[in-house]
């Protein structure tokens, strides 16, 4: 089974951290199975593609990620050469489209159905295989430095920015990641089960963001520049989603039994319509028995014998 996770930039200035006058940015990693793998907490004005890769890199966890969804920010195209060198599959939801380029394999190449998609003639744009081909181990070189911990894949993007242009690493990098997001937005457009995927994992990531501001009932105010104090904040309140989430899904999983138990026919298509996100169910301020607090959980079954989810193919 894949893996998607998503490191999905918050929208809105509501899911951003304030600390002493200064923002930041929680930047979480939400797979598939709606836990958060972690989080990243980042300064607001840097681009936050450039945190995307060493975050996965980092991750220590049983869920290993193939795949990842991002919004337009998450992306750049250094980031999609370094998610295709470390063998992620990146798809972002990119907005502006019409301000993006469709590079040809080569030159003289044309399609009957969609070769508007390329441009003007006279404008056409052919990917540089020869300057790949050239750059090829200093590419590698590269992605072995950051995987054996040699060079911090932060420090790599920042180099490769715009100052860089003249740079043949970079001219290398960019020319990877024009072949490879041309590759994404032809998958994009000619999928529509792509596309429903891409959509319903960023508004999961939405949705997460919008759960974890509702846990966190306090205050989203740190009123000391403490990086630990901001670390504390991330972490704790990822910990407890995750305890919700869980928590949540136990319950859904034995009401889902009980209805079948009583008869109704349960499908996988019905299962997949749930979220762990609920909130309606969680008393925040309610009376809690603490003498259960020494009583040990049932063993817990995550098997639904009863629902059949041989059906439930997850899009190409």
């Amino acid at each position: 089974m894949q893996h998607h996770a998503t490191g999905q930039l918050p929208q809105g200035n509501e899911s951003h951290i304030r600390y002493g006058g200064v923002g930041g940015i929680a930047y979480h990693y939400v797979a598939d199975t709606y836990i958060a793998l972690f989080t990243r907490f980042i300064p607001c004005g840097v681009w936050e593609a450039v945190h995307l890769i060493e975050g996965l890199l980092a991750n220590t966890s049983d869920t290993q990620p193939d795949t990842i969804h991002a919004d337009t920010q998450g992306q750049s195209l250094p980031v999609f050469t370094l998610a295709h060198l470390f063998g992620f599959d990146l798809v972002p939801r990119i907005r502006n489209w019409k301000d993006l380029t469709f590079f040809l394999p080569f030159d003289q190449a044309r399609y009957q159905h969609i070769d508007a998609l390329f441009g003007e003639s006279g404008r056409r744009q052919a990917i540089d295989w020869t300057l790949i081909e050239t750059h090829w181990p200093d590419l590698m070189r590269a992605a072995l430095s950051i995987r054996e911990g040699k060079l911090n894949s932060v420090t790599l993007m920042r180099r490769l920015s715009s100052r860089s242009r003249k740079n043949h690493i970079y001219r290398a990098f960019r020319e990877v990641g024009r072949a490879v997001r041309t590759t994404v937005l032809l998958r994009y457009l000619a999928d529509a089960k792509l596309r429903a995927r891409v959509d319903a994992a960023t508004n999961k990531a939405e949705a997460y963001n919008g759960f974890t501001q509702w846990l966190r009932f306090a205050s989203d105010v740190l009123e000391r520049n403490d990086p630990a104090e901001q670390e504390k904040l991330v972490k704790f309140t990822n910990l407890l989603a995750n305890l919700v989430a869980f928590h949540t899904a136990l319950d859904l999983t034995e009401v889902i039994r009980s209805l079948i138990s009583e008869g109704w026919q349960i499908s996988a298509a019905d299962i997949a319509t749930l979220s762990p996100y609920l909130t309606r169910h969680i008393r925040r301020f309610g009376a809690y028995a603490t003498d259960e607090l020494t009583t040990p959980p049932g063993s817990y079954d995550p098997h639904l014998s009863d629902v059949d989810f041989t059906d439930l193919r997850p899009a190409a």
